[in-house]
């Protein structure tokens, strides 16, 4: 077989073992999806009539903030599922599991791909589950075109991939589990300091800029324009540069600390 055969067999291996991994231990990513889902019907039930008429500067209309509030929703489901991923790949890292992989003949890398692999698939999943549970509780996108759609799915799977490359290497430098739940910590809260519950500009003046600069934000405008039809203007560029630097960087930061003999 060829190298390239070789790689492809041994991540199909690796991403079975991880997708085995979240069936039989489903508790983590399920308590990880419980958090925008509660937090949609949270902000939906509790806060819909008072945060519509907020943002909006008229009457109460629930339904209106329903469908501004899922696009952060969705992103933040991305978020919270790679948390888990960098507990997986600390758990592999502290449990000796890598130092075994390291002495059998399989292709170095493979670990690495079935987690980020294994781990995107799981945000997408994740994704179409709170967004059945948006429709159900009302979210209704009309005028999407077929495009429109494909392309924001296109944007959630480039999202997916930035952040759990970036959640593996976060993984690899933890000494433990509950370390690396800390360290991608971070994956959770940058939605809740970005336009996903209130725009940009009802915020402090000194905060927007972090706010509108930040991972989380451009990608939630991008996902909302495309769904609901409003402005994007340079959103989607910026979303889009996010990613893929994020993607890159965390490529090299965790090939090189999983490359990195131990000692």
């Amino acid at each position: 077989m060829s190298a390239l055969s070789l790689a492809f067999r041994d991540s199909h291996t690796m991403l079975r073992r991880n997708l085995l991994h979240a069936r039989r231990y489903p508790s983590l990513t399920l308590n990880l999806l419980l958090t925008p889902v509660m937090l949609l019907l949270l902000f939906v039930y509790l806060f819909g009539d008072v945060m519509s008429a907020g943002i909006g500067g008229g009457g109460a209309d629930r339904s209106a903030y329903i469908a501004y509030i899922v696009p952060g929703i969705l992103l933040m489901t991305i978020g919270g599922t790679v948390v888990g991923t960098a507990v997986s790949v600390s758990t592999d890292m502290t449990e000796g599991i890598i130092a075994r992989f390291r002495t059998m003949a399989i292709h170095r890398g493979s670990v690495i791909i079935g987690h980020v692999v294994g781990s995107v698939l799981q945000s997408i999943a994740g994704v179409i589950l709170v967004g059945a549970v948006a429709v159900a509780i009302g979210f209704r996108s009309t005028d999407a075109t077929a495009l429109e759609w494909l392309v924001a799915f296109g944007l959630l799977v480039l999202f997916a991939t930035a952040l759990t490359w970036i959640a593996v290497g976060m993984g690899l430098i933890s000494p433990n589990a509950e370390a690396a739940s800390n360290n991608a910590l971070p994956m959770i809260l940058l939605p809740l300091l970005s336009s996903a519950f209130v725009p940009v500009d009802s915020m402090p003046g000194w905060f927007q800029p972090v706010a509108r600069y930040q991972p989380f934000t451009p990608s939630i405008e991008t996902l909302r324009g495309l769904l609901l039809g409003s402005e994007i203007g340079h959103n989607g560029w910026l979303a889009v540069t996010w990613c893929l630097g994020l993607t890159v960087l965390g490529y090299f930061w965790s090939t090189s600390k999983f490359n990195r003999d131990p000692k």
